[in-house]
């Protein structure tokens, strides 16, 4: 009796390593306008918005005075909490 092959498992990234894997091109060195997230003073009006506006801005993407933000980053593969995960661990450094 052959075995059922496995179904694959999903792997679900944690906040810092979407961050390191996508969002650090861009909010490490500040690229595009995208808040450096070594700069506290760049965040606090962001922070200011709440976390709704801020998961909205990330997921679907967002035009502002100094910069754009692709949907999800440009990584459309990862899932809406996972970009969220990124999102809180953005705001929870910024924030320290």
């Amino acid at each position: 009796m052959e075995a059922e092959p496995a179904e694959p498992v999903a792997t679900v990234l944690s906040g810092p390593q979407v961050y390191n894997e996508a969002c650090n091109i861009c909010h490490g060195p500040g690229i595009g306008g995208a808040p450096q997230i070594s700069d506290p003073s760049l965040w606090t009006t962001r922070i200011a918005q709440g976390n709704d506006t801020l998961y909205q801005h990330a997921l679907e993407g967002y035009t502002g005075e100094f910069g754009y933000m692709p949907p999800k980053g440009a990584r459309m593969d990862l899932s809406d909490d996972e970009v969220k995960g990124a999102v809180d661990y953005m705001v929870e450094t910024a924030s320290n």
